[in-house]
């Protein structure tokens, strides 16, 4: 039987689009589902990102069936900043049929070749806060919203269309301890002594939204060497505070502030999400909302999503003073782990952290890439 491809044009069909996992991964115990409202916020047309980047969505069918999806992203600013001329895809999901992939794979590097473009690489978002790389390590281990998922059959689909690996991002869990190592506590303490750093006292959420804009501020200045980033524009930044610092907790949230009240290093962080999501299948409502506010009080896993320090205080401590408050802070509410973002594998620096802690590597994600044929 063989296999169509539809791009979306309309708002039902990039729905569809968006269903399509939730029906895919029904029932895996490991898998996190994205919130929806959050997946069309993000994929929209006219979203932030649109205002450098050009995106086709498509569908594969068979057998009037929805068999497959994958979206085709032109990012220019990453192609201009990178000297590169590349075609992204992302959020890509197929059913185990090799002529599916082929054929989602296909239609991204037809429209890629239209425009002059030499490579294929994904799965990549239009920025670093979506999910990126794909799973090819730890499929038996639970992912969190930050992460993606998939089977392991796409890791073989990959490779049979002539994918290589282009980058690695490596997981980590570790076990809270019961008190701070105290090798940790003695860096803490003097780099707080040798360069007069500080920890954000923030006493209410309201307090951290006067620095949210400074921290994506420094983001944008310690990404800026790591693979494929691109700054985040004003309108984007705008758009994650709406998103997240409504209901992160101001306990899991360190920002380093320096003498001119600048955040020079930061580290964020919340309870894990994953259980409730499964449990509203991504949804916010009609009762969806009640398993992410009880998954707010659960202690079991704090999920840390993003970290980082401007370029001229690395090697000065930074990132030692922020975890140290980061894992007072979770000793304090009870927690058992907690699990880092996915971190590129070349970034020494992030991953030397870990040395502190009992810890293991537990998932590890792929970027793929390929010339286009």
């Amino acid at each position: 039987m063989s296999i169509s491809i539809k791009e979306v044009k309309t708002k039902k069909e990039l729905k569809k689009f968006i269903r399509f996992q939730y029906s895919l991964y029904k029932g895996n115990p490991y898998w996190c589902p994205p919130i929806r409202m959050g997946e069309m916020d993000t994929l929209k047309w006219g979203s932030p990102s649109f205002d450098y980047c050009d995106a086709k969505y498509f569908l594969a069918y068979k057998e009037n069936k929805i068999v497959g999806r994958v979206a085709a992203i032109v990012h220019k600013k990453s192609n201009e900043i990178w000297n590169e001329k590349r075609i992204r895809f992302g959020w890509i999901d197929f059913i185990d049929d090799i002529e599916v992939t082929k054929a989602l794979i296909k239609a991204v590097e037809d429209w890629g070749k239209e425009l002059g473009l030499h490579e294929i690489h994904g799965p990549l978002g239009f920025t670093d806060m979506d999910n990126e790389g794909m799973l090819i390590k730890g499929f038996e281990e639970l992912s969190n919203v930050f992460s993606i998922y998939n089977y392991p059959y796409y890791v073989e689909h990959m490779e049979k269309l002539g994918f290589r690996k282009d980058v690695d991002w490596l997981q980590n869990e570790f076990t809270v301890p019961k008190q701070i190592p105290e090798k940790m506590e003695k860096m803490a303490k003097m780099v707080e002594e040798r360069y007069g750093f500080k920890l954000l006292e923030a006493k209410s959420k309201k307090d951290l939204l006067k620095y949210a804009n400074k921290l994506f501020y420094t983001l944008n200045d310690a990404f800026k060497n790591l693979y494929g980033f691109v700054p985040l524009t004003d309108r984007q930044i705008k758009s994650y505070v709406d998103q997240y610092f409504g209901f992160i907790d101001k306990r899991f949230v360190k920002m380093v502030i320096d003498d001119k009240d600048n955040v020079i290093g930061f580290g964020v962080s919340a309870p894990s999400l994953t259980k409730a999501l499964q449990k509203s299948n991504g949804r916010l409502f009609p009762f969806g909302w009640w398993h992410l506010l009880k998954a707010f009080k659960q202690r079991e896993t704090i999920d840390m999503y993003i970290n980082g320090v401007l370029p001229e205080y690395q090697g000065k401590g930074v990132v030692a003073l922020y975890y140290y408050y980061m894992t007072q802070a979770y000793i304090d509410a009870g927690f058992k782990y907690a699990v880092s973002g996915p971190q590129l594998e070349e970034n020494a620096k992030a991953l030397t952290i870990w040395k502190n802690f009992e810890h293991r590597q537990h998932m590890t994600r792929r970027c793929w890439i390929k010339e286009i044929s």
